[in-house]
């Protein structure tokens, strides 16, 4: 089973690249196979609302001038999804905003190719604003018709700089919680 994680943060090397790491060590410990999508690496043109998707009906975007289609190929042919991002004033970054907006109406006009997949969110802000980041994440996962993965703490890390998240024992703790609950999670709905 494969469980792929879509990294919004434009830092490869970065806490929330720390953080999503940990968590797919978590899950291949479990057996689980990862993939870790960094969305940054493409400029990721915002949707049009053009439309095409619905008339197609194929799940794939019309805009074939970067890499979304291969990623969210990788979320369909995937188990579970994890969307992860760094708060960026209060919300998710703007390019994880993106692939949302896009991912989002390809699945709905495609046949809801994410429906009863496992999904679940991590976000790592400075001191603020991780709630409402957390909240955006889930919201596109219910829209999506996604089953979301509980935890017993929402996943809302906290590192104010470089290489803090390690600094904080309470981030590992629930790192490791979302990891034994989306690998449960996972392998319920498979069965």
């Amino acid at each position: 089973m494969k469980i792929v994680a879509v990294n919004g943060s434009p830092r490869l090397i970065g806490n929330t690249s720390s953080a999503l790491s940990t968590l797919l060590d978590e899950l291949e410990k479990s057996g689980y196979e990862t993939e870790q999508l960094q969305i940054y690496d493409d400029e990721l043109l915002p949707c049009n609302a053009c439309m095409s998707c619905r008339l197609r009906k194929d799940g794939r975007c019309i805009n074939e001038n970067d890499r979304f289609n291969d990623y969210l190929q990788s979320m369909y042919d995937a188990d579970a999804v994890i969307l992860a991002s760094p708060v960026y004033f209060g919300s998710v970054t703007s390019q994880m905003k993106i692939f949302m907006e896009r991912a989002g109406l390809c699945s709905r006009y495609g046949g809801q190719r994410l429906r009863r997949k496992a999904g679940a969110v991590m976000v790592v802000q400075g001191s603020r604003g991780g709630m409402m980041a957390h909240a955006e994440l889930v919201n596109f996962l219910l829209d999506c018709q996604m089953v979301v993965c509980p935890s017993s703490e929402c996943a809302v890390l906290t590192a104010e700089g470089p290489s803090d998240l390690e600094g904080e024992p309470r981030n590992l703790s629930i790192i490791k919680d979302l990891g034994r609950e989306l690998a449960w999670l996972t392998a319920r709905l498979r069965e």
